[in-house]
């Protein structure tokens, strides 16, 4: 393994999880959410699970974060009482 690459792309992977969860925005999380699961894809890619990689890359960085940005712009904001 390079150790260098790791530890870089594991800060990115902690920060990006962090900002996830504090963000008051959800669509500003859902994007964050997106840039984690690529983040992981790409530690997984290389440490060697190129299998895993592929998977998170399709489902995790992918569809979800399709999914999850789509049903923001689906809802409303604000509420109509």
């Amino acid at each position: 393994m390079i150790w260098p690459i790791d530890i870089i792309i594991i800060s990115f992977v902690v920060i990006c999880g962090i900002a996830a969860i504090s963000v008051k925005d959800l669509l500003s999380s859902a994007i964050l959410f997106g840039a984690y699961s690529f983040m992981m894809c790409l530690l997984w890619a290389v440490m060697g699970a190129v299998d895993v990689a592929f998977t998170e890359a399709t489902v995790g960085a992918g569809v979800s974060t399709v999914f999850f940005v789509a049903a923001i712009f689906r809802t409303s904001r604000r509420t109509r009482d």
